[in-house]
């Protein structure tokens, strides 16, 4: 009983700080300054391809400037080989089905990819988010624009990420990042399966659904994945049900018209106003991405419907309730796809409960 009373504390546990602000002021800059040149250029439509590649700014917040360099170097393949396929799929008006199919496969490539590499946060979460949100909005400009604004974006993430190489000058050749002892072949290969499977499944749900987003189903179902063991699997998935839905009442008091709601009190600048609201959501969502992530997803929700907002006007009331039910479809499925397909030693009541380690020893990797 205490063991289960544990992990249900853990609910609502909040991690130590650890320098976040630094973080959050990072990915913030690294959003503001492409989202707010394109502002001012009159292309608020197309912030959601710079702030996936901002998105780089996420990864390595904890390393050394030098490794950090690597670290983001590797996520920004994850995201904007998202981008690309993305807008790929939005190009030749490939949808529905043909998403599913495509980002299934991904997720379990992009599994594969983030096991090898040792992406943090791990799992290729947002390089799907990025693809489904991309492949959802119609191109409003060539193709190859969009890819360089996320190229552009990801390559200044980048940029602030090092910046702090100029007061502290060291570079050690061949320094290499430390990632953790690799599971085995067959424990990665169960891993990325899983996400097949999960982002398939719920991505299938969403569709029969006739749901206009079924990629946020997609999306929601790779969270609990990325659990270290099946109770923080399921904290995950809760988190992202829960803090989702307070994030969506956030969205209504930004998106919904009427005379209480922020469009509604400021007529005719609702462009501006969201595109400050994404960089803002953005800095909140990093602040607590490490500590809490129910707490993140609060903001992150925002983020995510302010910048469709942005990209493809739809009714405000119709994008806020396919969010909820696409990300309850997508969540459960993605929990019930760990509780069905486990990895090698994770079905003993110890590691049921988080007390002991799914992957097996395997040899550190060179790389």
């Amino acid at each position: 009983m205490e063991r289960v009373l544990r992990q249900v504390r853990a609910l609502h546990r909040l991690e130590p700080a650890n320098a976040d602000h630094l973080a959050a002021l990072r990915v913030a800059l690294s959003v503001a300054v492409p989202s707010l040149l394109l502002l001012a250029a009159g292309r608020a439509d197309l912030i959601i391809y710079a702030v996936f590649g901002a998105l780089t700014g996420m990864y390595g917040r904890s390393e050394p400037h030098q490794l950090r360099l690597l670290h983001q170097s590797q996520a920004a393949l994850v995201l904007l080989g998202g981008v690309a396929v993305g807008v790929l799929l939005s190009v030749n008006h490939l949808h529905s089905w043909w998403l599913v199919a495509v980002e299934a496969v991904l997720a379990g490539a992009g599994s594969v990819y983030s096991d090898r590499v040792g992406l943090r946060p791990n799992g290729p979460f947002f390089g799907i988010l990025a693809l489904g949100a991309c492949a959802s909005v119609p191109m409003a400009v060539p193709w190859h624009v969009a890819l360089l604004i996320a190229a552009g974006s990801a390559a200044f993430s980048i940029a602030v990420g090092f910046s702090g190489w100029l007061r502290r000058r060291s570079w050690h050749p061949g320094a290499m990042r430390s990632i953790p002892a690799l599971p085995g072949r067959r424990d990665v290969l169960i891993h990325a399966a899983r996400y097949v499977l999960a982002v398939g499944a719920a991505g299938a749900a969403g569709v029969l659904s006739g749901s206009g987003h079924p990629h946020w189903a997609m999306a929601a179902a790779a969270v609990p994945l990325a659990g270290a063991d099946l109770p923080s699997s399921v904290r995950r998935g809760i988190h992202r049900i829960v803090g989702t839905f307070v994030g969506l009442v956030v969205t209504a008091v930004v998106l919904l018209p009427g005379p209480w709601t922020l469009t509604g009190a400021f007529p005719g600048q609702q462009t501006v106003l969201l595109a400050l609201l994404v960089i803002l959501f953005q800095f909140t969502t990093e602040l607590f991405m490490t500590r809490h992530y129910g707490l993140a997803m609060v903001s992150f929700t925002p983020v995510i419907l302010l910048m469709t907002q942005l990209a493809a006007p739809a009714d405000p009331g119709v994008l806020i309730l396919e969010r909820a039910i696409e990300t309850l479809v997508g969540a459960l499925t993605g929990i019930a796809v760990v509780v069905a397909v486990r990895k090698s030693g994770s079905r003993s009541p110890a590691a049921l409960l988080g007390l002991a380690p799914l992957f097996r020893p395997a040899r550190r990797s060179r790389h």
